[in-house]
């Protein structure tokens, strides 16, 4: 009979995990992009479509002392024309003549799917899957975008590639009004390294990927040959929609966080979310400082000035539309003279180390929540592992030995504890038998067994809890570092960054969890006890869908506390039937 149940249930189980393979197959992967069939002829990987965006006063930040609402004049609000396409080595993006704003942009150094690596990843969309997009302008009392409509500009070209050879790319937009000359200049500049291979290249090796590629330097140049001074402000800003964050690969989409992040003087780094936006617009006055919208993996920015006055602030459009920006301080340009000013647009992966050069307080928006300070050395030993592995999975591996071996004092101490509950079990059930249901005298006789035993019931507890902050940081640090997406380890874990796709890992962690609570002592409550042989089960179920760098730690971690409570139980238990004989 039960040779009958045990085949039952191993029957169930693979059928089981069939069904979840399947299930996997048919729903688990990310859908691509619709749009993606239809390429530009020019710069492939972007839609060959116009986008048009909106043309009215949403886009204009608030007033500032040098905005003369009353003398604002009308502005063409024509569509735009056809995209300016430009494309360097690591961004493929689209600039719409309306506004010249940044409208599409995509990342070809990191594929949206890695088994599509002809897909690359979109951050900026206006018009497909969300509307995302970077704008910026000059605004004032005689300044070329208005409330009535943005300017429109002109470019020699209606597309730009980054040549062979050439370390710079620079994309003019002119503009000519009321007797004053702009330019609205990109630059770009090389992000691959030549000396590298194509794979070093894409497994971002050290110097083989030069950070700062991902940043563009936006600036206006501004000749007045009118008779008259000419005063305004730049302005720069992120817009997004409501849409889900199409990076996350966690199971539920919200376990990082999705919104915008700004500087103040207070806070180096200030979340407002959607729902702060929702509730009420902020507005404050800084020197320096950047404007940020994050997402999983990515995050994008603007960053004025250092040493300019900027007022930042939130709002949001008629269109339900979220925008992040600042306004520059006011610029003068008097008759006959020349004027300028810029901004720097990153767009790209969260690179801890470039983004703290950039701006301080940037490199939080790799955001490991409360116990930042203790996961961004984590993440650093973790760097330095992979710099002599070239492995994340193996680093990951090497790591959790470290931290196992830090805290072996700790664990040390909690497995004797348990060890030793485990050697008086056979007395603990010998009380409960001569007492019965009388739970007082019960607890008073385990009581004195404990302490005739020299046992603290909570010794086990208190060594597990300090070592819960350093566990959960290096949680946040697999999660939310963008190197360990697309990151192979071995055989078919070839991104550590999603889930298993075999969920070989998650049953390999079950497993785990099941050998370490045969060697921990059965709690006296029956009820307990049967919980306690439920979470396996309920962990693994609730692990197949976690990134396989997450469970890798996991069942490495699980894999050590075996062997280390298994030879602390055995010498314990050894010395106790020592005693006894």
């Amino acid at each position: 009979m039960d040779i009958q149940r045990s085949i039952l249930i191993v029957a169930l189980a693979i059928v089981s995990y069939m069904m979840v393979l399947q299930w996997n197959q048919d729903y688990g992967q990310t859908a691509l992009p619709t749009e993606i069939a239809a390429t530009s002829s020019t710069v492939p990987g972007l839609p060959d479509t116009a986008v048009t965006t909106s043309t009215g006063s949403d886009d204009i930040p608030s007033a500032t002392p040098a905005v003369e609402p009353n003398a604002i004049s009308a502005a063409p609000t024509a569509a735009s024309d056809e995209l300016i396409r430009v494309k360097t080595d690591v961004l493929d993006l689209a600039i719409d003549p309306r506004g010249g704003d940044v409208v599409q942009l995509r990342l070809p150094q990191y594929p949206r799917r890695q088994d599509r690596p002809d897909v690359p990843f979109q951050l900026f969309d206006n018009g497909g899957e969300r509307t995302y997009l970077a704008q910026s302008g000059l605004i004032g009392s005689n300044a070329p975008d208005k409330s009535s409509g943005r300017a429109l500009w002109s470019s020699a070209q209606k597309s730009y590639e980054l040549a062979d050879g050439q370390e710079q790319l620079q994309v003019d937009l002119t503009l000519s009004e009321a007797g004053v000359n702009y330019i609205k200049r990109f630059t770009f500049k090389r992000g691959l390294n030549a000396e590298c291979s194509a794979k070093e290249q894409q497994q971002k090796k050290p110097g083989c990927v030069d950070p700062s590629s991902y940043q563009v330097t936006v600036s206006y140049l501004i000749d007045n040959q009118s008779a008259q001074a000419w005063s305004g402000n730049m302005f720069a800003q992120l817009k997004r929609d409501g849409s889900d964050d199409p990076s996350s690969t966690t199971a539920t989409g919200t376990a990082t966080y999705l919104g915008g992040a700004l500087w103040t003087t207070e806070e180096p780094y200030k979340k407002v979310s959607m729902k702060d936006i929702d509730k009420q617009a902020f507005k404050e006055t800084v020197q320096g400082g950047w404007v940020a919208w994050l997402q999983h993996y990515f995050v994008t920015a603007w960053i004025p000035s250092k040493d300019s006055t900027n007022q930042i602030q939130t709002r949001k459009d008629s269109q339900g539309n979220y925008i992040v920006g600042f306004t520059g301080p006011a610029i003068q340009v008097a008759a006959g003279a020349q004027g300028e000013t810029s901004a720097v647009l990153y767009a790209g992966p969260k690179l801890q180390g470039h983004l703290k050069t950039l701006s301080p307080g940037l490199e939080l928006t790799v955001d490991y929540g409360i116990l930042w300070f203790l996961a961004q050395p984590i993440f650093w030993l973790l760097e330095v592992i992979h710099n002599l592995l070239g492995n994340w999975g193996w680093s990951i591996i090497m790591l959790t030995v470290i931290i196992k071996l830090i805290f072996f004092p700790l664990s040390a101490a909690s497995y004797k504890s348990m060890a030793r509950m485990r050697a008086v079990a056979p007395k603990l059930a010998q009380l409960k038998e001569q007492h019965g249901d009388d739970r007082q005298k019960m607890s008073q006789a385990m009581m004195e067994l404990y302490k005739k035993e020299k046992i603290n019931p909570l010794g086990g507890c208190l060594p597990i809890l300090v070592q819960m902050p350093v566990f959960l940081a290096l949680y946040w640090v697999l999660l939310e570092s963008v190197e360990m997406r697309q990151a192979p380890w071995l055989l078919w874990i070839t991104d550590l960054a999603i889930k298993d796709p075999f969920f070989i890992l998650p049953i390999i962690m079950g497993a785990t969890m099941f050998i370490q609570q045969q060697l921990n002592p059965t709690p006296p409550d029956p009820m307990q006890a049967k919980v306690l042989k439920l979470m396996p089960i309920i962990f693994t179920f609730f692990f197949l869908w976690f990134p396989a760098g997450l469970v890798l730690y996991w069942v490495v971690n699980n894999v050590l506390s075996i062997a280390q409570q298994w030879y602390i139980t055995r010498k314990i238990e050894a010395a106790a039937k020592a005693a006894d004989a």
